[in-house]
């Protein structure tokens, strides 16, 4: 989780809002990481989930990410929720829950919906506050901005 806290800390460090994701081997190396880049490439689905899948079959090749596992600062959206499913990620393990636009815990709930599937196991509140923090500073600093 701090591989993905660094990219969120990146993200911010670009001006968008502050999520990282780290996708890691069956063998624990990471494959590809990511923050949120929505606003520097003008491109709505640039979440920091979406960049790292991309970034991850890419460097496999293949479009299934079996045996793989992705750690994201902030509760997937549903597009995010959708691309881990679509990825066959076997875990996903969040940080900060997201009541306004999560897709896992919340909202859509994604992976138990009837025509999932696939649903990776899932884990939240990985270093919650961290990501938390980084999250309300970050949209402090834009209210005050």
């Amino acid at each position: 989780m701090d591989a993905a806290l660094a990219e969120a800390e990146a993200a911010a460090g670009r001006g968008e809002v502050p999520v990282g994701a780290v996708i890691v081997s069956p063998g624990g190396d990471i494959v590809a990481r990511a923050g949120n880049r929505t606003r520097e490439l003008n491109d709505p689905t640039a979440h920091a989930e979406v960049l790292a899948i991309r970034a991850a079959c890419a460097a496999v090749g293949s479009e299934r990410l079996g045996g793989h596992v992705i750690y994201v600062t902030l509760e997937p959206c549903p597009m995010c929720a959708g691309a881990i499913v679509a990825a066959r990620l076997a875990k996903l393990f969040y940080g900060a829950s997201d009541p306004k636009s999560g897709g896992v815990a919340q909202g859509a709930r994604v992976f138990t919906h009837p025509q999932c599937h696939h649903a990776p196991e899932v884990y939240d509140g990985i270093n919650a506050a961290a990501s938390e923090q980084m999250l309300k500073a970050f949209f402090e600093a834009k209210r005050k901005g």
